[in-house]
């Protein structure tokens, strides 16, 4: 296959325009345009075609994947699940996400520890957080140490029920509703009980 022509994107710094000459066009970075010593009107043999093919995939994908982790920050299931929709193979979406955790770009215990931080400060507890874990995936044996730092149940209990409650005695109707609403949150029966022998015994 003779290549076209060759020249840079304007679009997108440091990628570079493989013209062939049945219309196609290679996008390939100016590594891959050095490694396989690539210059106008060069035929290349199937082989070599069928390689650079494969490099520009790997290319335009940790590309890909450096632009969605730019965005915002994300899991390494989630990263590899959208590359895949993008188009990219599973192998080149590993590869991928091995190369961004190689140069510390992702990094699911940070990110986990981060998401445990935010959820936490909107008044979540640790079962709803875990919910919250699993739904951006991040793997089970990070949990753990991403719940380690965040502020004790019980003063967060307290905070919330205060905060409903604004210096009013609850009835055993708002008990429940409140109650409740802190189960939702992802606070155990056991916590929710002791709030409440604090509140009634202050």
């Amino acid at each position: 296959m003779r290549i076209d022509r060759i020249e840079p994107s304007r679009h997108k710094k440091g990628r570079i325009l493989v013209f062939l000459e049945d219309g196609a066009c290679l996008k390939i970075t100016e590594q891959e345009l050095l490694d396989f010593g690539l210059h106008q009107d060069d035929d290349l043999e199937e082989e070599a075609l069928t390689k650079l093919k494969d490099a520009a995939g790997v290319s335009n994908t940790r590309a890909a994947a450096a632009d969605l982790i730019n965005k915002r920050p994300m899991s390494r299931r989630d990263l590899e699940r959208k590359l895949q929709e993008k188009g990219a193979s599973p192998a080149e979406a590993r590869y991928a996400s091995e190369w961004l955790e190689a140069i510390g770009a992702l990094n699911d215990a940070e990110y986990a520890a981060a998401l445990a931080r935010h959820y936490s400060a909107k008044g979540y507890g640790p079962a709803r957080i875990k919910e919250k874990l699993y739904e951006k995936g991040i793997p089970k044996d990070l949990w753990e140490d991403a719940l380690t730092d965040l502020p004790e149940n019980a003063s967060q209990i307290d905070a919330y029920i205060s905060k409903k409650l604004r210096g009013t005695l609850p009835d055993e109707k708002e008990k429940r509703r409140i109650s409740n609403a802190l189960l939702r949150r992802g606070y155990g029966w056991g916590d929710i009980k002791e709030a409440w022998g604090r509140f009634e015994g202050a």
